[in-house]
């Protein structure tokens, strides 16, 4: 097809979308000004903390045309991740003694997965059409993921900064294929947060500091993902157990209460990571880390964090001889930044104002 009826080939792209795996397919325009002006203020804030690959691209995160030259379309893909069978959050969060790891990251990375998928969709459009021009990207480079799947109608952005869909809630990843195919376009979400302010108010360390202003700096997941020193001493105990990431605000989300769970194999929980002891993932050698969180999001931290993060959680534990005498056997670990969240947490351990 040297001409293709743009229309069809849409609506086709979206069924073989759907056929591969995904829960929704969406086409966007590259116009992104309003967001661009958004980011240029939050960085300008400092809000994204050491977070450098926010800026390093300049503009080219909210220009699509110039991070892959020809693009004049967007298809924004979804793909829901709340694995079936995961034990709930707040069960999780309740028992401080457990470690809380979130919920995208239970199972197998998605960068891959989607971005895979991804290139099948682009496959079988090549197919239909012959060779056209794109890029596949899952959370790879500088993209407003989020703005363009807005504006591909896939959601809008909530107060907490997440993507909601309206009869699908937020636990669902997105990727992109940049495009120069002049697809016809999808309305944009529009905004059903209305009042509701849950989100805002239930953030441990009120990193929401505004309807979908976040500042990271703040941020659980900035804090035990993206930060590889030390975490500010004032936040640790605002932590409590949370290992990798923070979900209480898509957890509180009424929203969620039409989340669908995942069909993908590659998402079901791992090495029962909803629900592990702290004492028991404290105690994984660096040879044991690797091996078990191969292939997951988790290793990307590296095991000094990891053990950063679980020290920090155990400091915030109810006292027990067993979270004690973890915390001592490492005291003396090679990595300072490890030992000086052991020495916090143990001080914990005996003056809860520490």
């Amino acid at each position: 097809m040297n001409s293709p009826d743009y229309v069809e080939l849409a609506s086709a792209i979206k069924r073989w979308g759907v056929e591969l795996g995904f829960a929704q397919i969406g086409i966007a325009t590259t116009r992104l000004g309003d967001d661009e002006a958004h980011l240029l203020d939050w960085l300008a804030q400092d809000r994204h903390g050491e977070m450098d690959y926010m800026q390093r691209h300049g503009t080219k995160r909210s220009r699509p045309a110039d991070l892959h030259p020809g693009t004049v379309r967007v298809i924004s893909a979804r793909m829901d991740y709340d694995p079936p069978g995961a034990r709930d959050g707040w069960e999780i969060l309740d028992d401080p003694t457990l470690g809380y790891v979130s919920r995208y990251a239970l199972g197998r990375d998605y960068h891959k997965l989607v971005r895979a998928r991804l290139q099948k969709l682009a496959d079988r459009i090549t197919q239909e059409i012959g060779p056209f021009g794109y890029r596949a990207f899952s959370d790879s480079a500088p993209v407003l993921e989020k703005a363009l799947a807005r504006n591909a109608g896939l959601g809008w952005i909530g107060k907490h900064t997440c993507l909601i869909d309206h009869r699908a809630g937020s636990w669902f990843f997105l990727g992109e294929l940049y495009t120069d195919l002049p697809l016809p376009i999808d309305a944009p979400a529009t905004d059903h947060c209305g009042t509701c302010t849950r989100c805002i108010e239930v953030c441990p360390t009120q990193a929401i500091v505004g309807p979908q202003q976040l500042d990271a700096r703040r941020c659980i997941s900035y804090l035990t993902i993206e930060l590889r020193g030390s975490i500010p001493v004032e936040l640790r105990a605002l932590i409590g157990n949370r290992i990798y990431g923070c979900d209480d605000c898509q957890l509180v989300c009424p929203w969620n209460k039409f989340a669908k769970k995942s069909v993908e194999p590659d998402f079901a929980v791992r090495h029962n990571l909803d629900g592990a002891s702290l004492v028991d993932l404290f105690g994984w050698s660096e040879t044991e880390f690797l091996s078990r969180t191969e292939g997951s999001a988790i290793r990307r931290i590296g095991y000094e964090c990891w053990l950063r993060n679980i020290a920090v959680a155990m400091g915030n534990a109810p006292r027990s001889a067993a979270i004690t005498s973890a915390l001592k056997s490492r005291a003396d670990h090679p990595s300072a930044l490890v030992r000086e969240h052991v020495q916090w947490a143990l001080a914990r351990r005996t003056n809860e104002s520490a």
